[in-house]
C-alpha cells in the first residue's frame, strides 16, 4: 500500500515491520534509516543480529539513521573528514532508493545491495557519499545501502559469548531482509546484485561465495577489494581479543559477556585504537580485527571459493583504481613503490578473479578507474577515487583531496561510471566485453589520459 500527501513528495509504504514515510524527488523515492535488525545493545551486544520487532503507526524514514560506533576514518586525509554521527542504539539500519513508478508495478526492478568500505572499522551506508538516488535513476533499479557492525563491535573474536564475525552476520541479515522485503519497494528478490567498495567489496564477494548466502546473490560488483587480505587466522584473532580484554581489565570468566556489555561504546573504540597500535607491523595494513577464517560467512578464503567455481552462474564486475596505494603511502611516495603495492594488494586479485570466473564460464567484466585528483596531483587515482563517480555524487565530496575541482568532463564521467554499474545490475552487461580465456583480460578504462 502506498499513498502520497497533499504536497505530492511524501510517500507512505507498508512493509512487514510497519509503515514508512519516505520522500520522492526527481523520480526516485527514498526511504532512509530503516531498521533491518533489532538495536544491538544491552543483551544483544556482541550477539548475532536479532529480528526487529516492528513499530506502531508510520515511521519517519526521511532521514538516515545513525552510523555504527567508530573512531576517526583512516582515509580522512584523502576522502575528507566526517562529523561523528554514531549511536549503537539503532545503528543496524539501511536505506532504499526506488524508481517512483516501481512500487506497486507488475514489473519488479533489479536490486543492488551495496556495502561501504572503511577497513572493517569505519563507514556508514547512510552518509551522503552513498546516496543512491542517481544510481537508481540511471538503471531503473532499486538501490539499498546498509550498515554493519565494524571494529570491536563487529569483529572482536570471542565465540564463547557469541561474537563470531558479527559484521558478516549483519551483512547476511541485511541480504535476507532485502530478499524478504524488497518486493514492497518494487524490487525483484530473484535479481539481487550485491556490491561494495574495499571492505564492502570483500564482504560482497564473501556473501556470493558462502554456500549459506550465495543462492541469494545474482551478480556481484567488486570495487577495489583488498584481495591480498585473506581472512584472519583464528589464533591471530584470539590474540587480538586477549589484548583487547587485557587493556579493558576484563577476565575470561563466566561474567565475560556482561562485563563487555557494561563497557561504554566509546571506551571500546578507544581500546580498539590502542590494540591497533600495539599489533601494527611494518608493511602490514590489516586492521587488528576483521573477518576470521572458519567463522560465520567466511568458511574459506576467497581464492579457494573462486577456484571451486562458487561464482559460476553469477555475473561479476570487478575493478580497481590506477594508484590505489597513494591513499595509504601518501602523495609523495615513489611511483614504483605505488605501482608495486597497488599491484600486489589489489591488481593481482582482480586478475585472479577474472581468470577463475572465465575458467568456470562466468562472465567477469574488468575496469580500471584512472581519473586523477585535481587538488593533490601526487595522489593520482587513489583508493576510493571512484566513489564520487560510482554514485554520481561529486557534490558530496567537495572537500575531498582525492577529487578536487570538477568540470563538465567529470560530470560526464560520473554519469558513465554510475551508468555502467546500474546497467550491470539491470542486465549483467556494463557496456564492454567480459574477460575470455587465453586473451589478455579486457580492462575498460574510466577517466585519465
Amino acid at each position: 500500500m502506498t499513498r502520497e500527501d497533499t504536497n505530492g513528495n511524501t510517500t507512505v509504504l507498508a512493509i512487514r515491520q510497519g509503515s514508512l514515510r519516505g520522500t520522492t524527488d526527481g523520480g526516485v523515492t527514498a526511504f532512509r534509516g530503516i531498521p533491518y535488525a533489532a538495536p544491538p545493545v544491552g543483551r544483544l551486544r556482541f550477539r548475532a543480529p536479532a529480528a526487529h520487532p516492528g513499530w506502531p503507526g508510520v515511521r519517519d524514514a526521511t532521514e538516515a539513521g545513525p552510523s555504527v560506533p567508530q573512531g576517526p576514518g583512516r582515509l580522512a586525509p584523502v576522502m575528507g573528514a566526517r562529523t561523528p554521527d554514531w549511536d549503537e542504539d539503532g545503528c543496524l539500519n539501511l536505506n532504499v532508493w526506488t524508481p517512483a513508478g516501481a512500487v506497486g508495478s507488475d514489473r519488479p526492478r533489479p536490486v543492488l545491495l551495496w556495502f561501504h568500505g572503511g577497513g572493517f572499522a569505519n563507514g556508514s551506508g547512510g552518509w551522503d557519499w552513498y546516496d543512491g538516488a542517481r544510481l537508481a535513476a540511471a538503471g531503473d533499479i532499486v538501490v539499498v545501502t546498509a550498515n554493519y557492525r565494524i571494529g570491536p563491535l563487529g569483529y572482536l573474536h570471542l565465540p564463547e559469548v557469541g561474537a563470531d564475525n558479527l559484521g558478516a552476520r549483519d551483512q547476511a541479515a541485511a541480504l535476507h531482509w532485502v530478499r524478504d522485503t524488497v518486493g514492497a519497494f518494487g524490487g525483484d528478490p530473484d535479481r539481487i546484485t550485491v556490491g561494495g567498495q574495499s571492505a564492502g567489496a570483500y564482504s560482497a564477494l564473501a556473501l556470493a561465495l558462502d554456500p549459506a548466502t550465495g543462492p541469494l546473490v545474482h551478480r556481484v560488483i567488486l570495487q577495489s577489494g583488498p584481495w591480498s587480505l585473506v581472512p584472519q587466522a583464528p589464533e591471530d584473532a584470539a590474540h587480538a581479543a586477549d589484548r583487547f580484554l587485557a587493556l579493558l581489565g576484563i577476565e575470561r570468566d563466566e561474567h565475560l559477556a556482561k562485563s563487555l556489555r557494561d563497557v561504554p561504546a566509546a571506551d571500546l573504540l578507544d581500546t580498539y585504537a590502542r590494540v591497533a597500535v600495539e599489533l601494527a607491523r611494518p608493511g602490514d595494513s590489516a586492521p587488528p580485527m576483521y573477518p576470521v577464517l572458519g567463522g560465520f560467512g567466511h568458511p574459506e578464503a576467497w581464492p579457494t571459493g573462486a577456484a571451486r567455481g562458487a561464482l559460476a552462474g553469477k555475473g561479476v564486475l570487478v575493478g580497481s583504481t590506477t594508484h590505489e596505494a597513494t591513499a595509504f603511502l601518501g602523495p609523495d611516495a615513489p611511483a614504483d613503490l605505488v605501482a608495486a603495492v597497488t599491484r600486489a594488494a589489489f591488481g593481482e586479485g582482480v586478475d585472479a578473479l577474472a581468470r577463475e570466473c572465465a575458467a568456470h564460464g562466468t562472465p567477469a567484466h574488468v575496469y580500471r578507474f584512472a581519473r586523477a585528483s585535481t587538488a593533490v596531483p601526487g595522489l593520482g587515482a587513489p583508493h576510493c577515487a571512484d566513489l564520487p563517480f560510482a554514485f554520481d555524487r561529486l557534490d558530496a565530496y567537495a572537500a575531498a583531496p582525492m577529487l578536487g575541482p570538477v568540470d563538465a568532463q567529470d560530470r560526464a564521467l560520473a554519469r558513465a561510471f554510475s551508468g555502467a554499474l546500474a546497467a550491470f545490475t539491470a542486465t549483467g552487461d556494463p557496456g564492454w566485453p567480459a574477460h575470455r580465456p587465453g586473451v589478455e583480460p579486457y580492462v575498460h578504462r574510466f577517466g585519465g589520459s
